[in-house]
């Protein structure tokens, strides 16, 4: 499992199954009604709003020319949708017969293996349905505590910045935790898309200063020290070093290799040696090499860039499964915890976060991406999480978790899946993706074909032999069936 789950399924465009499931979308909105909006009784305006937002703005006829509606008096067709089933807005009881029944064909299957878990739930109660092991090596559904536990304990507005501080004579690039820190800015980003920051525009806000100041060459150190620990995880395979960065608090571009396929082995010098260059580019003599340093209490702030909000960072990692936001962000959930910044202490902050919710915890949890082998976690664990998000508050952060699970048929690692799923189930499942070898879970939100939105986990953790893309097939088949049954318990 790389950075980005990017497998994708063979398939021509996509604009019309689009439009017919974009009611089906609203439908899954409105079922959970409770879960995204905290209104207990939305307006059909906002319902479409909220469709709206999940489906996106209209489409740039730069960058997505066939999406775009024709013009008034082309004599094209229209796409006719399938009229969304009526629904209830909020929760309501679940029929285990009836989830076991549209279930237990899919996870029957022997290509699934010796351990197959499940757990499905409404809303709100008790699950109606489990089975299998208590704890399972979860792979990227993992990223779901360490979200949850994010969105719980890191003000919503949290920017991290990196700085540059003049120290004495010397020039100083203090990491601040951006995940998703550029070289350079984004000039391929869809408009209206957000910008993260970038080096080389730090670089130009630096040059600019000193000039300011009359300095124009100076000595680089860049300081790392707001993360601790180790930097690459203990319990990961060496193999993993080929596609993952060891994890600090200055990296660029997720520690890519500039020269070629891999990562580097020192993410901040790395980065470092990117800035020196953007400043030379921008007429600062840069003595020497870049070398490591701790700035001092008393440093002058010259120039800083700061990342997304926190809000759109756990959205990142959730939808797309980003393995080293990931990892950066359970490291920024342990300082929030009053830890010292390593997976260690953003371990303990999740547990802390998951105990005062009242999630279950996790038999072992190891990282905040889901790449060690050695985290066992049940189904109860993830649609207790998931629960949690639906009990919360209208104005609690962690409702943010949701609008970053990707739709089934859609977006991110679900775009290209659910291909040969019943139409009833596009757009329907929201859910997060888990993918290691040998390892499958499908981990979200459902509504069914009645108007009963659920939660539910789809664990496996011992497919045999290469079946592992049948067995994804599997899992996703079992959550279409969810989508398409009645399965609302009838009081």
């Amino acid at each position: 499992m790389g950075r980005r789950d990017t497998r994708h399924s063979p398939g021509g465009p996509r604009k019309v199954r689009r439009a017919a499931a974009a009611l089906a979308v609203v439908a899954l909105v409105a079922a959970g009604g409770v879960v995204l909006s905290g209104e207990a009784e939305p307006t059909l305006d906002r319902v479409r709003a909220w469709g709206e937002d999940l489906l996106g703005e209209d489409p740039d006829p730069r960058t997505e020319p066939a999406e775009v509606e024709p013009p008034d008096g082309l004599g094209l067709p229209d796409v006719e949708p399938p009229a969304a089933p009526a629904v209830a807005v909020g929760a309501r009881p679940v029929s285990a017969t009836a989830v076991r029944r549209a279930v237990s064909g899919p996870l029957g299957q022997p290509v699934l293996g010796r351990r197959v878990g499940v757990a499905v739930a409404g809303l709100t109660g008790e699950t109606a349905y489990d089975a299998g092991p208590e704890g399972l090596v979860p792979a990227s559904t993992t990223k779901l505590l360490t979200a949850f536990a994010a969105l719980d304990t890191i003000d919503p507005g949290t920017r991290f910045a990196t700085r540059a501080l003049l120290d004495g004579t010397d020039l100083v690039l203090v990491g601040g935790g951006d995940p998703l820190l550029q070289r350079a800015p984004d000039l391929d980003a869809a408009p209206g898309e957000t910008q993260g920051a970038d080096l080389t525009t730090l670089a130009r806000r630096t040059a600019e200063a000193l000039a300011d100041r009359g300095v124009r060459r100076v000595r680089l150190g860049y300081d790392d020290g707001l993360f601790s620990g180790p930097a690459f995880n203990r319990t990961w395979p060496a193999t993993y070093r080929d596609f993952q960065a060891p994890i600090t608090a200055l990296m660029v571009d997720d520690g890519s290799d500039p020269d070629g396929f891999g990562r580097v082995a020192d993410p901040s010098r790395a980065a470092a040696e990117v800035y020196a260059a953007a400043l030379r580019r921008a007429g600062v003599q840069v003595l020497g090499v870049p070398s490591p340093a701790a700035a001092s209490a008393g440093a002058d702030l010259v120039a800083e860039v700061e990342s997304a909000p926190i809000g759109s960072l756990v959205e990142q990692l959730v939808r797309v499964s980003d393995n080293e936001t990931a990892e950066t962000v359970l490291r920024h959930v342990g300082l929030a915890t009053g830890g010292a910044g390593s997976t260690q202490d953003g371990v303990a902050g999740v547990r802390e976060v998951l105990e005062e919710r009242g999630v279950p915890a996790p038999l072992q949890l190891r990282d905040g991406s889901g790449l060690s082998r050695e985290n066992l976690i049940g189904p109860d664990t993830l649609v207790g999480l998931l629960q949690a998000v639906a009990g919360s508050a209208s104005d609690d952060p962690v409702r943010g978790l949701l609008p970053g699970l990707p739709v089934a048929g859609f977006s991110g690692s679900l775009a290209f899946r659910f291909d040969d799923a019943p139409p009833a189930a596009v757009g329907r499942v929201r859910a997060k993706t888990g993918t290691l070898a040998g390892v499958r879970s499908l981990s979200g939100v459902v509504v069914a074909r009645d108007g009963t939105p659920m939660v539910f986990a789809l664990m496996a953790d011992r497919i045999p032999g290469d079946r592992d893309e049948e067995a994804e097939a599997l899992l996703d088949r079992a959550a279409a069936a969810l989508a398409a049954c009645r399965c609302g318990r009838v009081a």
